[in-house]
């Protein structure tokens, strides 16, 4: 599968993002009673941030998924563990669809995580999906996640979990 993965523009992408993350698959993602003018929003306040930047994934050339990227030590995860030096968080978020492809969001989190460590600073992914969400503990896992341990954020209990480079390597085959 192909992907491309590219800066998101609030203004021009929101709207596409509002049919998402209201979608009842995306409850995690913690938008269901979002207007279009709120996921606008979300994203402008993201993309004025230095340390929280959204990407819009395409496949073959259309629009399939949504990525953020986060600095821990700023965003997210501040006083809830103790960040190391080239860790970095990430969400992601696959469009639904009415004709899933089986394999298809495992080589989403994949194409994520390459993208993530293309950038040699980075030495491990961070991630705190909530608990109940038992599919993306399995997609964390085939990818090499270890989960740490629970935590409680202000809007969730989550699962504090963390992937290097070499966990990644070894549990996809590919090479970063």
């Amino acid at each position: 599968m192909t992907f491309t993965i590219r800066p998101l523009d609030p203004l021009t992408d929101a709207r596409l993002l509002h049919g998402w993350v209201t979608h009842p698959k995306a409850t995690f993602w913690m938008m269901q009673d979002a207007g279009p003018a709120d996921v606008e929003r979300a994203y402008l306040d993201i993309a004025a941030d230095e340390h929280h930047h959204a990407f819009l994934g395409l496949h073959e050339g259309e629009p399939a998924f949504l990525m953020e990227r986060y600095d821990p030590a700023h965003r997210e995860l501040v006083g809830l563990y103790e960040p190391e030096p080239g860790d970095v968080g990430m969400h992601f978020l696959v469009a639904p669809t009415d004709t899933p492809v089986h394999g298809f969001t495992r080589a989403v989190i994949t194409a994520v995580m390459r993208h993530l460590f293309e950038d040699p600073a980075v030495r491990r992914v961070v991630v705190e999906p909530d608990v109940r969400n038992t599919a993306v503990h399995a997609l964390n896992e085939a990818v090499g996640f270890v989960p740490e341990r629970e935590i409680q954020k202000p809007e969730k209990k989550a699962l504090l979990s963390f992937c290097t480079r070499e966990r990644f390597t070894a549990a996809t085959g590919v090479a970063v």
